[in-house]
């Protein structure tokens, strides 16, 4: 039947576009002189076809972008980079963050997420934002890591003007009414009870051991808002740190689809002669309090936190029961020359959940994939993390498993620490590092995140380096580069986190001695887990 149809189609509609096999036969003919017929599907896709007129509307776009970068002389940094289409993404990026927060009570990072894009003197409501945005087709966020904080928007270009005014108004001149800091106290509270009862705790895991690396010092403040804080927490206080944070040589305005002269022209008129609000209302600035600008000190140490996750996740698809376990090494900043080596070091760890093999930074050929995932039909998560930053960098695995296997899984992560120090495999050095490139050069694709990459680098090294150096530098790491870089790594002292029901949790000082325990030969017979 299908023969038939086929051949009804072929007679009622006859193929006449350059794809026949008349027109196969006849051009390969042509082209071999009369003598034997090649295959024309044999030439790649990336080769014109021989003595083949090519149509005058296609050719390939070989112009390359490049970013561009001019200092003010308040202080603040323009940085963009042209690219093809009718939209653009604008931002500012501040050095700023819980890092900074001692004078302060913790969080107020994450109350001025939740304040972003609120009322400003020029802008009496979010909803009038939002409709300014609405105009332009656009859309905004706001999100804050440890040492960043990040307001960006999308929009057409052709309202690139109206957004720069935008972005000026919300960084600079906020009005921070009582009301809306009644609103993002609620908002805050309301977040905090829903990390409570989430069945992913890696929020939660990740402030505790930034907590249990950097003791009481810079990046281990906690970037989440605590309850205790909410109260603390007042418009004075938030203004005292905007005028200390938000300064224009603490911030880098990006954008991506723009004119740099034109993107320069608007930071001076919007960034440049405006005045912040804080300078208005000095009457309310609390000049004993300053920005915390020490360098981090890593510290190393456990921090248990002891939860019952019997009841978490509820209904027919409830989760086991999970207790979970972060082990953290000091690794390096993203300035410092091993930041690559650490990188692919991350990924040749890989890891992920039990439930699949697929996904960034995870894989069936990853260590933690072949040696735990895939032998250990208990363990449920066993991830690889680096947190990179200007003057350190936290290595971890963040490991999950029943409550009674937590001997057996402290034992098996910690061997998987010091075992990277052991011999490197050319075949998973290059699977890592090519995955490693992969994900570089894909996740480039998209706007937001070329606006991300420039603003970053240039709040923290000045200039922006091609995606082309990174792959370069990736592809020069070597098995004596891992080995180095782990070396040190096990060197520091190994910060522990642990949360969920811990009564089967080694002690820390049996967890340091395995750490310290560096014979190859010895490493699946640590004394302390026998």
């Amino acid at each position: 039947m299908a023969t038939r149809i086929a051949c009804f189609v072929a007679r009622k509609y006859p193929r006449k576009s350059s794809n026949s096999p008349r027109f196969v036969r006849s051009f390969c003919s042509s082209q071999n002189g009369g003598g034997p017929v090649k295959d024309i599907t044999s030439i790649p896709l990336s080769q014109p076809l021989p003595n083949f007129p090519q149509a005058k509307h296609a050719m390939i776009n070989t112009h390359t972008y490049d970013t561009n970068v001019t200092t003010l002389d308040n202080g603040l940094k323009v940085a963009s980079e042209n690219k093809f289409g009718e939209f653009c993404t604008v931002g500012i990026a501040i050095d700023s963050g819980p890092r900074y927060e001692s004078p302060f009570p913790s969080g107020i990072q994450h109350f001025l997420e939740k304040l972003a894009f609120s009322s400003t003197t020029e802008f009496a409501s979010r909803d009038m934002i939002l409709q300014e945005l609405e105009r332009h087709g656009g859309i905004c966020d706001c999100q804050g890591s440890r040492d960043t904080l990040i307001y960006a928007v999308s929009a057409a270009r052709k309202g690139l003007s109206s957004v720069v005014n935008l972005l000026s108004e919300v960084v600079l001149r906020p009005k921070l009414t009582e009301e809306e800091i009644r609103e993002g106290a609620a908002a805050i509270s309301f977040e905090l009870e829903a990390l409570n009862m989430r069945p992913d705790p890696e929020p939660l895991l990740m402030e505790i051991i930034h907590e249990a690396g950097y003791r009481n010092n810079t990046l281990g403040l906690p970037k989440i808002c605590s309850e205790e804080s909410l109260p603390l927490i007042n418009r004075n206080i938030i203004m005292t740190y905007l005028k200390n944070c938000h300064d224009p040589s603490r911030m880098v305005l990006a954008g991506v689809g723009v004119e740099h002269n034109e993107l320069v022209q608007m930071a001076e008129e919007y960034f440049g002669k405006k005045k912040p609000i804080w300078m208005e209302e000095s009457g309310i600035i609390d000049a004993s309090k300053h920005l915390d600008e020490s360098l981090s000190q890593y510290t190393g140490g456990l921090v248990k936190v002891e939860k019952d996750l019997s009841n978490v996740s509820l209904g027919p698809t409830a989760m086991p029961e999970l207790a979970h376990l972060v082990i953290g090494l000091e690794s390096s900043s993203h300035k410092h020359d091993d930041f690559i080596a650490f990188c692919v070091l991350n990924m040749m760890m890989g890891g992920g959940g039990s439930f699949s093999a697929g996904g960034p930074g995870k894989g069936m050929f990853t260590r933690l994939y072949l040696n735990v995932l895939n032998k250990h039909h208990w363990m449920y998560n066993a991830t690889a993390y680096n947190h990179a930053y200007a003057d350190s960098g936290l290595f971890c695995i963040h490991a999950s498993a029943h409550p009674t296997k937590m001997k057996e899984l402290t034992s098996i992560i910690v061997k998987e620490l010091v075992n990277t120090c052991s011999y490197v495999s050319e075949n998973e050095l290059n699977r890592a590092k090519t995955q490693l490139q992969s994900m570089l050069l894909m996740n480039l694709e998209s706007r937001p995140v070329v606006f991300e990459d420039i603003a970053r680098q240039v709040l923290a090294n000045g200039c922006r380096r091609p995606p082309q150096w990174y792959y370069d530098e990736i592809g020069k790491i070597t098995e004596e580069d891992i080995q180095r870089v782990a070396a040190r790594m096990m060197n520091s002292k190994p910060a522990v986190a642990a949360l969920g029901s811990l009564q089967f949790l080694p002690e820390y000082e049996e967890i340091q001695r395995g750490m310290i325990n560096r014979d190859r030969r010895n490493a699946r017979r640590f004394s302390l887990f026998r």
